[in-house]
């Protein structure tokens, strides 16, 4: 990928790197050399590594750190935010410069993030914003467009009628928010004579595929399922099957689906008329912006809302909290246009789910 750089500086310096990996709650304990002579070292906490798009986010971060000439150190927090509070403690005490994470739950974090602060060590958070506290940025996608753009696909193709399925992540955070919102607003002021149906699965595919089944048993006129990330598409297909619903887009019995990430399953599946549309969230830009964010932050850098040169926005959330809110185009088969919303083809080049192999599976 051709680097690019901040809106206010070039942060293309390529060195070597050597990766460390952590062997503190959640760390592998793999430890594959160490870091460049004079190089600063940045922490990354990775979330979970149960999905094909924390699979990618972890694959591309290394990459970026090389091309940005920062010595790394992970953890993996595995969706646990006590985990998350003792990884940034082990960073604390390996002198990192700065820290990546992605909690999970956005509320509990803050402790965590007062400590941070407390060292001096600057903060950018991937995929999700902390309900409380600063940040040096947030990188992430503008999630409740995330719901709206569903919204308008699910609605385009149901002509306003009918009973969609919501999939919901966890409400407590705020991209589980974010996008149960955004499609549920845009239902009610767009379709308002769509119900929907919306299933808490706190980002857990076997939850999913449970309530999406006995969701199809009560109700059986379903036409629509909105997955709010593709944890839940394996799921989602195997249930489709089971119910003889699997069915391509010209068949009657056809229930369209529709997901969030991107992932190189999801563009195969749409290419294949298993699934619909995905939202694409840039697994590829969140490792290179959140790891030039923290090589900014350690160059004394600052910025301020308004138009990137890398076809972004930040924006403030609140003080002391700027948002990188990064491109997450709509995908579908044949690259339309849905009540107002364009989209990209499923093997369009410009996408990074087109861009990784076979090998980023599930773990």
């Amino acid at each position: 990928m051709k680097s690019r750089c901040l809106r206010y500086s070039c942060l293309g310096a390529v060195s070597a790197l050597a990766v460390t990996t952590l062997s503190a709650c959640g760390g592998s304990g793999a430890d594959s050399g160490g870091d460049p002579a004079g190089a600063q070292v940045v922490g990354v906490d990775y979330p979970r590594s149960d999905t094909d798009f924390w699979n990618s986010y972890i694959k591309y971060t290394p990459q970026f750190a090389k091309e940005l000439g920062l010595g790394l150190k992970t953890t993996n927090s595995q969706n646990d935010v006590g985990k998350l509070a003792a990884n940034a403690q082990t960073f604390i005490s390996h002198g990192v410069k700065g820290v990546a994470m992605a909690p999970q739950d956005t509320a509990a974090i803050a402790p965590t993030l007062q400590q941070m602060a407390a060292q001096k060590i600057p903060v950018v958070t991937v995929d999700t914003r902390p309900d409380t506290g600063k940040v040096y940025m947030v990188v992430r996608a503008d999630n409740r467009a995330f719901g709206e753009k569903a919204c308008r696909y699910l609605g385009a193709k149901l002509g306003g009628q009918g009973k969609v399925v919501m999939l919901e992540g966890d409400l407590a955070s705020i991209n589980g928010r974010d996008r149960t919102e955004g499609f549920n607003d845009c239902m009610n002021e767009h379709y308002p004579e769509i119900t929907v149906l919306g299933q808490a699965t706190n980002w857990d595919g076997t939850v999913a595929a449970q309530k999406l089944q006995a969701a199809l048993t009560a109700h059986p006129d379903i036409k629509g399922v909105y997955m709010q990330a593709s944890f839940a598409l394996s799921g989602t297909l195997h249930v489709l099957k089971q119910q003889g619903l699997l069915v391509g887009p010209k068949d009657k019995k056809h229930i369209f689906v529709v997901s969030n990430d991107g992932t190189p399953e999801e563009l195969r599946r749409i290419a294949e008329g298993k699934i619909d549309a995905t939202v694409s969230q840039p697994a590829d830009l969140y490792a290179k912006y959140a790891l030039s964010y923290l090589k900014a932050a350690i160059e004394g850098k600052t910025f301020k809302p308004g138009k990137t040169d890398h076809d972004s926005t930040i924006v403030k959330v609140r003080d002391g909290v700027l948002e990188d809110q990064l491109s997450a185009p709509l995908v579908t088969a044949d690259g339309g246009t849905y009540d107002g919303v364009p989209s990209l083809k499923s093997d369009d080049t410009s996408l990074w789910g087109n861009t990784l192999g076979p090998e980023v599976t599930r773990k």
